[in-house]
């Protein structure tokens, strides 16, 4: 079993404070879903431009929260537009030398 990383980039047509109150206001939904480890909200204001890097415990944690009403909300919001989602595996062992936060126990 191999813990999944989710990227996501997107932009948004809101004023910075705007944008950073809609983040604060959605967090603790995103802080309850299953299998996500965590999640790191990324912004750039120059690019008008958010997006996250999650840790989900695996590929079936991953897709059920592509399929959930969430991420659905997300996408049909109209400030945003633009969503790329890119998916990658987790390299455990050199990974945890560098001090990921990443499962400790999971088989390098």
């Amino acid at each position: 079993m191999s813990q999944k990383i989710l990227i996501t980039k997107y932009n948004y047509n809101l004023s910075e404070q705007e944008f950073r109150t809609l983040l604060s206001e959605v967090a603790g939904e995103f802080a309850k879903v299953s299998g996500c480890q965590w999640k790191i909200w990324l912004i750039d204001e120059e690019k008008k431009e958010g997006g996250a890097v999650y840790l989900f415990d695996d590929e079936k944690s991953l897709e059920q929260f592509k399929a959930s009403s969430l991420v659905q909300g997300v996408l049909s919001h109209p400030a945003l537009s633009n969503f790329n989602f890119r998916e990658t595996d987790v390299v455990n062992g050199p990974s945890i030398i560098t001090r990921a936060p990443i499962m400790q126990g999971v088989v390098v």
